[in-house]
């Protein structure tokens, strides 16, 4: 079997469906290639959170931000319950260090235009009961929110595929084809793909798709561990982060030259809970390449964790557990743009734990660059071409 579009997508994550409704909005006649079903990979194994907070000023809250906006009105656009809420949001703070770390953090994204603050204790117990006694206090934005990540990828295929996407599950993408050191399509065991742009959205996978493309991708998969506790009555009012989370998500080289088995797993503290009522506790940052399996140490170092700094989730019951592979760059920042040397070639990769918050606003910027060239904001810091490839 053979198709042929103007864009081929690889990859059916959250960025994959998101890129492909874009494009097809802007009438390309778009093919998505996804090796396994939609939301297979970091997209149907994380938490619900939408939390602005944890990204760094400057381009990164950026972004969250500009995508905030778009999900605001997305439920409409794509006639998909997505389940999208704003709750506000909290990064817990344990010592006098972290406070200060905070203050910094806090007051840099101020600047960047993110409505954030910071509080004592008293305050943030009257935001979210069950807290420990020994916390200093707590940041808060009221624009932190939660959506369901897989009902959000199904929102955006479904919608894609009504606009006139061919979407391909099953489809594991073999090789890329070049010709004159221009992209013409990629090759499949069912057939061959043709069009004159393919865009690696394969989240943790890109470097291994990368790799059909003669490239060396600064993407590395990092695992996250979560647990779900059974369906409860509203108990976690905002969404919850701790300064540690912050901390292992950006220091992951210090992580592992700690003698501390909770650094090195990069364990901190993240709480959300869905409409359902069952709550999400994480999480780690691991590197343990592609195994996304989770571990007895891991699960119960997060536990207890968790139970030290919300001590009220104690009388909760826990179902099940998942893990997931995020898809790190060294800088914390996602490889968007065309790629020098082949032509045609586009990544959209490395979002990290941020993939479901960046979701809206990456899928817009890829369909701007592609069909015009040019998108709103200057986003050379986001170019593949920053690493040697």
């Amino acid at each position: 079997m053979t198709g042929r579009g103007d864009v081929i997508v690889v990859g059916g994550g959250v960025i994959g469906a998101s890129v492909a409704y874009q494009l097809a909005k802007k009438g390309r006649k778009v093919i998505l290639a996804e090796k396994g079903d939609f939301a297979s990979g970091a997209s149907g194994s994380c938490d619900t959170s939408i939390f602005l907070q944890s990204k760094n000023a400057g381009i990164h809250l950026q972004l969250a931000l500009a995508s905030a906006e778009l999900f605001k009105g997305l439920k409409e656009e794509l006639g998909h319950d997505i389940e999208y809420h704003v709750k506000g949001g909290m990064i817990l703070i344990e010592t006098a260090e972290e406070l200060k770390v905070m203050e910094g953090f806090v007051a840099r994204q101020k600047k960047t235009g993110l409505q954030v603050e910071i509080i004592d204790r008293r305050e943030a117990a009257k935001l979210q009961r069950g807290l420990a006694e020994h916390l200093v206090g707590s940041t808060y934005s009221p624009q932190d929110g939660d959506v369901n990540p897989i009902e959000l990828t199904l929102g955006f295929a479904k919608a894609a595929r009504r606009l006139g996407t061919e979407i391909l599950l099953h489809r594991e993408v073999t090789g890329v084809i070049f010709a004159g050191g221009r992209v013409e399509g990629v090759e499949t065991a069912q057939g061959n793909l043709f069009a004159p742009v393919v865009v690696n959205a394969a989240g943790a996978w890109a470097p291994l798709v990368g790799k059909l493309a003669g490239l060396e991708l600064p993407i590395f998969p990092r695992r996250g561990q979560i647990m779900i506790t059974e369906p409860v009555a509203p108990y976690i009012g905002q969404q919850i982060l701790s300064a540690s989370y912050i901390v292992a998500k950006y220091n992951a080289d210090k992580l592992k030259d700690s003698k501390d088995r909770a650094v090195q797993l990069g364990v901190g503290l993240s709480l959300s809970q869905t409409e359902k009522g069952n709550i999400f506790i994480g999480g780690t940052r691991e590197f343990v390449g592609y195994d996304a399996a989770n571990t007895h140490e891991a699960i119960g170092t997060v536990l207890k964790n968790a139970l030290r700094l919300v001590p009220g989730l104690g009388s909760m019951h826990i179902i099940r557990t998942m893990g997931g592979l995020r898809p790190y760059t060294p800088d914390g920042l996602p490889l968007i743009g065309f790629v020098d040397g082949r032509e045609g070639y586009f990544m959209a990769a490395g979002h990290e734990g941020d993939g479901i918050a960046l979701s809206p606003i990456t899928g817009k910027i890829v369909a701007d660059l592609i069909c015009d060239g040019k998108s709103f904001m200057d986003l050379s810091a986001l170019s593949p071409n920053r690493f040697k490839l």
